[in-house]
């Protein structure tokens, strides 16, 4: 009996030490990547939605709009892929309230196209690029992916696992409130590792 409570006490203990690998090593992965990125003049923008709260935007969000708009504002002739489409609990697509927000902030609503289907950030990826071929947009100066600072590292490691031709700089937003970001960066780890082990383009 002693023999096998060692047995089981041993297992456990290299279950819960495997475990903390697979939180940690993604954990260090999200801050480390968790800058940005900007490679010379990208001439098209990729903004990552976020779920709203019924209509409105959450916090995230208007983080990430907010930063597109002040880059958007210094670079003019930049177009800009509004991306999200609409889930539970939404009034709209996370595309058309993003699309709204950039019109009222004085973004020329001429430069903003709308992928309002997608529902993961995979599927963020794969939809933008569908779009981009599909409309004949010029992106050979790059792609610029904005999105709050803990969800870079995922869209760079998917960027690379989606083998675009085009080049992908990152543009990182700020994460409000506190809690909010402490929460996310908690979450991002476990949709890092689950990314990494699944996605396919």
């Amino acid at each position: 009996m002693k023999k096998v409570m060692k047995i089981v006490g041993i297992i456990l203990i290299v279950v819960i030490i495997l475990a903390l690998i697979c939180f940690i090593v993604p954990l260090i992965a999200v801050f480390a990547g968790s800058h940005s990125d900007i490679e010379g003049e990208p001439s098209v923008m990729i903004v990552f939605g976020y779920k709203l709260d019924g209509g409105e935007m959450q916090s995230l969000l208007k983080c990430r709009l907010d930063t597109a708009t002040e880059y958007l504002s210094e670079h003019p002739n930049m177009t800009v892929i509004v991306s999200g489409g609409k889930g539970d609990g939404e009034h709209m697509s996370e595309a058309q309230c993003m699309y709204d927000y950039l019109v009222a902030q004085g973004i020329d609503e001429g430069r903003i196209l709308k992928e309002d289907a997608s529902a993961t950030t995979v599927e963020n990826i794969r939809f933008c690029l569908e779009l981009i071929e599909e409309r004949g947009i010029d992106a050979t100066k790059g792609i610029l992916l904005v999105s709050n600072e803990f969800h870079l590292a995922r869209i760079r490691m998917l960027w690379k696992r989606a083998d675009s031709k085009y080049k992908a700089s990152t543009l990182a937003a700020p994460s409000m409130p506190t809690s909010q970001k402490a929460l996310m960066h908690l979450r991002e780890p476990f949709a890092l590792l689950f990314d990494f082990l699944s996605a396919k383009f």
